[in-house]
């Protein structure tokens, strides 16, 4: 197979790989704290005897790099719960489960049996004495400041831990919609500020995903296109040499 058909190959590759993007980006657009994922790819040219013939632009191997969060802050959304909060600015809440710390901007928490305040799988919400947030359950009152101070009727209970990264593009998503930092630090999130009674949706935006979805698919089919059109060449080149092409 010549290198006009290995590069149509890798960019086919290329493209479903950002296709299952898009559209795990459009299943969780109404996803709480969702943030969109997108393709990195590179490419290093490579000249073809069909290059200046057929194609109006010179073919370059598509090499798929990995992907990337955009960390772009999605729209806030009131609700009126006290326990849904929202944070404004670069920051994530500290949740733990059975490995450790894990990281999220969903803000939809509610209380478990025991008074802890979780996410919806369970996991509790810590605070800055890395314990979890626990509220009585007699306390109806609840109050939770911009800097994360959380007050009932009976008094301050504790303060949520609001932490950032120096790479926040290298945590990984995990089950649950977790974002896992791996060994990076921790570090307290001095700028940013909760809101109560709110969530920020998914930053992801529908209309220009299935736009994007649409541009993937022509994309697709024209590098097909090109893999067909390559094996015809190379099958009338074939007849012609063996003298069996009419």
């Amino acid at each position: 197979m010549e290198n006009t058909s290995y590069i149509a190959l890798s960019r086919q590759m290329g493209l479903w790989r950002e296709l299952d993007m898009v559209a795990n980006n459009l299943a969780n657009m109404n996803t709480t704290g969702y943030q969109g994922e997108q393709p990195m790819f590179s490419q290093f040219l490579v000249r073809t005897r069909d290059s200046e013939q057929r194609l109006p632009e010179k073919l370059a191997f598509t090499q798929d790099k990995g992907s990337y969060r955009d960390t772009s802050p999605g729209a806030l959304e009131q609700t009126g719960n006290p326990l849904d909060l929202a944070i404004e600015g670069d920051a994530y809440f500290e949740v733990r489960d059975e490995v450790g710390p894990m990281y999220t901007r969903a803000g939809r928490f509610t209380m478990n049996p025991d008074g802890q305040v979780v996410t919806a799988e369970g996991l509790p919400l810590m605070t800055e004495a890395n314990t979890p947030l626990i509220l009585a359950p007699n306390e109806t009152q609840i109050s939770i400041a911009s800097d994360g101070t959380v007050s009932t009727e009976n008094g301050q209970v504790g303060k949520i831990r609001l932490v950032t990264f120096d790479e926040p593009y290298k945590m990984e998503r995990v089950a649950g919609g977790l974002l896992d930092a791996g060994d990076m630090e921790a570090k307290p999130a001095t700028d940013a500020q909760l809101q109560q009674g709110m969530i920020e949706k998914s930053n992801v935006n529908p209309i220009v995903e299935m736009t994007h979805m649409i541009q993937v698919q022509r994309a697709y089919e024209a590098a097909n296109n090109l893999i067909e059109m390559e094996h015809d060449r190379q099958g009338n080149a074939y007849g012609v040499l063996s003298g069996t092409n009419n």
